[in-house]
Order: C-alpha cells, then structure tokens, then sequence
C-alpha cells in the first residue's frame, strides 16, 4: 500500500513536517518562500491525501477536484480560513481544519497590544525623528502621547484573543473594559468586569478598539463609514484580525478628516497591497498617527511551531481514520 503524500504549499516552521515524515509519509514542500503559483498549485495537488495550504492560497473546488478523490484533509496554516471553499469541500466529504492554540492567542494578543503602545506613546513618529537626527535636546512638548492607563478599551469580538488581550488590558495597564459579540462572554465579565454592550455604544465610548473577528461575510467592512462616525475623536483602531473587516476607504477618509487619532493595521483589505487604490492619493503609509505591520501579528517562534504541529495532528488524525482536532467551523 502506498504512503499517504502530503503536500505543503510553501515552507514554515518544520515540526510538523518532521512529525509527518516521522509517522511514514511522503511529504513534499514548494521550496520558495512565496506564494505558489496557482498553476503549479492545481498540478502538485494531484493525488495528495492531504494538502497543507497557508492563507494566501486560495483553496476552491478547482483545487479540490484537481487534487482528486482520495484527498481526505485541507489542513489551513492559519487561524483563519476564509480562503477555503468549506461548502465545496463539505460537498466532496472533504475535511477541513485550522490551527488554532494557545500560543498563536498569546502572540496576536502581544502585537495588539505592541500596536497600541506605539500608537498611544507616539513610537513610530518618534523614532523617524530621533534617527533623521532632528533631535536637539529635551523639550516638554515634543511627541505628547495619552495614557492607557485609565482609558476604556472597547474589543469586538470576545473570543480566545479578545480575551487575551482584555488580560492584558485590565491586569497589565488597569483599563476599563468593554466588549460586544455574538453573546455575551460571562467568564470575561466575572475576570475582568467588563461590561456587554452593542456595538454602536462602544465604538461612542471606547478610547482604544480592537478588533478581533473572523472574516464571514456579516463581519466585512464591520467598520465603515457610519462606525467612525460614531467613535471619538481621540480614539484609537487596531486590526490584527483581517483585513476586509476595515473599509479601507472609510478608514482613509476619517484620518484624512482627523475623525479618530489613529490607527495600528496587521493586515489590509486588498492584501498584499498595503492600498487597494493609488490613484485616490490617500495612502496609509502617508499619515503619521497610523502604524503598518505585514501581517505578522502571529509571528513568534513558538506560535509558528505550535501552528505547525496543529497542523500535522490534524493531518495525522483523519488519515489515521479518527477525528481532527480543530475542524474549521
């Protein structure tokens, strides 16, 4: 009986390619550091048992029917996985599964929170300053940043992350909390007195927002032009959560107009470009008061290896015939 093949669509963190080779299966792995051409994406995925895609391959029924009927397992390198066709592998009795863990919750919730301290304390514009030499000397005026300290802090999207970051918020820095979701998140509001509200009211009174929901057709452009409207003019956006969540043009237009003080992107709606459109003159690289990072917000030793072994115990449970551990739903 052949071994099971397995193919990775670009390489990473090698634990769990070292786990699958281990259990006896042929693995192979595009070799480039880069997104893998779709062409050759639809020939390597013939006859694979399982397919271990990353977020920036788009995985739809083509895919899938090229693969052929043995593939048994769509293993997502991502948290996330808007970028797999679920219906038309349910459809085809494909399994699909994400990595979640607890490590890749910790590493979001740091860079959150990293992207809030450099927007509050004014790193970025500072450090551009101190390095163009333009510094003289001390003075009482020179980049007034705000507090957290004190602030509210205002999370869409009570989950694994959200709650990390809370943690963070209440216990580290002695924020206010407030937070709405789909349901209200008892356990948050017993650990860190948060309150429940709907999301109109915390975007009025949240000094600091952080978005941390998936991307499902409900939650795209969640915040547009009507949401910035409605948020002071001293607050503050951060997104590691996806880029589509964010009307781009919106969030262009209220830092144009100095509707809110500033924004921290992990991700963009028409990613990779960090713009969707260049002919508007209004780039989010141009305003100061905004911090750009690309996509790394997950990007820690122990998150990548902890995503990797998610990944290959996914792969090893379904085609050792039991169930995954974290089936995309």
């Amino acid at each position: 009986m052949p071994k099971p093949y397995i193919y990775v669509t670009r390489p990473f963190a090698d634990s769990g390619i070292k786990a699958l080779k281990a259990k006896g299966y042929k693995v192979e792995v595009y070799d480039k550091d880069e997104v893998i051409p779709r062409k050759l994406l639809l020939q390597k995925a013939k006859g694979c048992d399982a397919l271990l895609p990353l977020l920036t391959d788009k995985i739809d029924d083509e895919v899938l029917a090229a693969a052929g009927p043995q593939l048994k397992i769509v293993a997502n390198y991502a948290v996330g996985f808007d970028n797999v066709d679920l219906k038309a592998a349910k459809k085809r009795g494909i399994i699909v599964t994400n990595t979640p863990s607890e490590k890749v919750n910790e590493a979001v919730a740091e860079h959150t929170f990293a992207l809030m301290l450099a927007l509050a304390r004014r790193i970025t514009e500072a450090d551009a300053y101190a390095k163009a030499k333009k510094y003289k000397g001390w003075s009482p005026n020179n980049f007034i940043g705000t507090d957290l300290y004190g602030k509210t802090l205002g999370i869409i999207g009570a989950g694994r992350i959200g709650s990390a970051v809370a943690r963070r918020a209440v216990n580290g820095f002695g924020m206010k909390l407030i937070y709405t979701d789909m349901r209200q998140n008892v356990d948050l509001e017993r650990a860190y007195k948060a309150t429940f509200m709907q999301q109109e009211r915390l975007l009025q009174e949240a000094d600091f927002i952080s978005l941390h929901v998936p991307l499902l057709p409900s939650t795209r452009h969640l915040i547009s032009t009507a949401q910035f409207s409605s948020m002071k003019k001293t607050a503050f956006l951060v997104n590691t959560a996806r880029g589509p969540v964010v009307d781009e043009k919106a969030l262009l237009r209220a830092l144009k107009t100095k509707r809110i003080a500033g924004a921290g992107i992990d991700v963009f709606e028409c990613e990779p470009a960090i713009d969707c459109d260049l002919t508007d003159n209004l780039e989010l690289k141009n305003f100061p008061n905004v911090i750009l990072t690309p996509h790394i917000a997950s990007a820690t030793i122990e998150a990548r290896e902890a995503m990797s072994m998610v990944a290959a115990e996914n792969i090893m449970a379904v085609l050792s015939g039991k169930e995954p551990l974290t089936p995309a739903k």
